[in-house]
Parts: C-alpha cells; structure tokens; sequence
C-alpha cells in the first residue's frame, strides 16, 4: 500500500492537512457551516503542529522527525525522534522497507492543547529477541 510515491509526492501531506483540517474544524465546530475563511479559524489553523507516528508490521512504532534522502527510492529513509533519554544526544536515521509499514498516524494539535505529558512513542524494544524471534 505504502510507496516511496506516496510519502515523496502527496501522499503524507494530504492526510498532514487532512488531520489538520479535522483538528480545526473541531475546534471550530459552530463556525463550520458558515466556511472556514474566518481569519481566526486560518490562524489556528496555520498554528497547528503535526506528528507522525509509523507502526511497522513486526510491532515496533517509530515517530518520523522528518524524511532523509539518501538516494533510495525503494525503501522509506527518515529520522526517528527518539524516546530513550540516552539517544536523544544524536540523530537515528532508519531504512526500512515499504513493505514493513502497516499504518501510518498523523496527530494534529495546537501547541496551547498539546498533552503535558510526552506520548511514549516505543521505537525500539529492549531486545530484538522475543518470544517469538530466533
């Protein structure tokens, strides 16, 4: 389902925008069927950050700081936002297969509403081995 395609051409950024909208027009529910080309609505709107939360097929979920390119078009390259406090000093940059990519989230909000607690976003499980890996 997921292609480089996708995520380089429009795809990630429609539903970006789409999440965006949603999140607005919440917050904006009165004002909804007069249009939202109020000034205050666009503001908030324009106002609005976004996460990106990819959950592979083995189980793990990463959030996506932003896409690399390293020159590759077959598998998705992109920095993940690091949720161990000892990583958080560098950059951790992933490849991984387009294939391996189950679902892809986007959480809009306004810095004002933002959670105070950070959403655990587990990335990376304390040992590759499991019950059901080798």
């Amino acid at each position: 389902m997921f292609n480089y395609d996708w995520f380089h051409h429009g795809g990630l950024q429609r539903l970006a925008e789409e999440a965006k909208r949603r999140c607005a027009d919440r917050r904006f529910e009165d004002k909804k069927k007069a249009g939202n080309g109020t000034a205050e609505y666009q503001r908030y709107m324009a106002a609005l950050e976004t996460r990106v939360i990819l959950y592979m097929k083995d189980g793990l979920t990463y959030e996506m700081r932003e896409m690399a390119d390293v020159g590759m078009s077959s598998a998705l390259a992109f920095e993940c936002v690091p949720v161990d406090e000892n990583y958080k000093v560098g950059a951790i940059v992933l490849v991984v297969p387009f294939d391996d990519i189950a679902r892809v989230e986007v959480f809009a909000v306004h810095p004002d509403q933002k959670p105070t607690e950070n959403l655990r976003i587990p990335g990376f499980r304390p040992s590759a081995a499991g019950p059901d890996r080798e």
